[in-house]
Parts: C-alpha cells; structure tokens; sequence
C-alpha cells in the first residue's frame, strides 16, 4: 500500500511540473494570469526593451519617409529655380547686345548718341 501512494505523489508532481512549464493558453490571456506567470515576469525587462526599440524603429521610418518628402520638394524648387536663372540670363545677355541698347537709348529718348569714332589707346611716355 505504500508503494501505491509513492506512485499517486509522483504522478501528482508531473502534473504540476507540465503545468509550470506551461506558457499560457487563450484562456489564461483572457482572464489577465498570463501576465501575473513568472516566467513572463522575468522577461518583463526585455519586453519592454524591445518595445521601446520598436517605437524607435516607427519613429526612425517617419523621420525617413519625411526627410525624402523634402529632398524631392527641394529637387523640384531647384530644377525651377535653375529653369528661371537661365532664362533670366539669356534675357540679358539678349538685351546687353550693343544694337538692343541702341533701340532702348532711341526708344526713351535719353538723346544719347553712339560713337562713330573709334576708340583710342592713351599712352603716356615717362
């Protein structure tokens, strides 16, 4: 009869050890016991460790995506701009052309004359 309660004692015992190795079930989601085992007590510390690293990660993609949403508006300002100083230059090298000058000094009537002579060199002997 002794033997028999041996035997019952062990059984008993590997019920228990399955049962703490147990990680949980739905159920024990459900009802909250989850969280209170020990096992997930312990690896509170890298839970919310890799938590944190995956906010990090959400808020790094963000600052990402939002870093590229300027560099293509830059882009496109800078293509425009250099659009707008091309034809800013060609205009006026357009208009410093000795004949343009000439039309606009008649066209104001600033009663400016263009030289007919040409230009002399000054040398001056010591």
């Amino acid at each position: 009869m002794i033997s028999d309660k041996t035997d019952n004692v062990e059984f008993v015992e590997e019920k228990q050890e399955r049962k703490e190795s147990k990680l949980g079930s739905i159920k024990d989601l459900l009802d909250g016991s989850l969280i209170a085992n020990d096992f997930i007590v312990r690896q509170l510390p890298y839970i919310v460790f890799l938590v944190f690293l995956a906010f990090i990660y959400i808020a790094n993609r963000y600052n990402a995506e939002k870093v590229v949403r300027e560099s293509i508006e830059l882009t496109k300002e800078i293509n425009e701009l250099r659009a707008e100083a091309i034809t800013t230059s060609s205009e006026l090298m357009f208009i410093s052309k000795q004949s343009e000058v000439s039309k606009l000094v008649e066209k104001r009537g600033l009663g400016l004359k263009e030289s007919v002579e040409p230009p002399r060199k000054i040398v001056i002997e010591e």
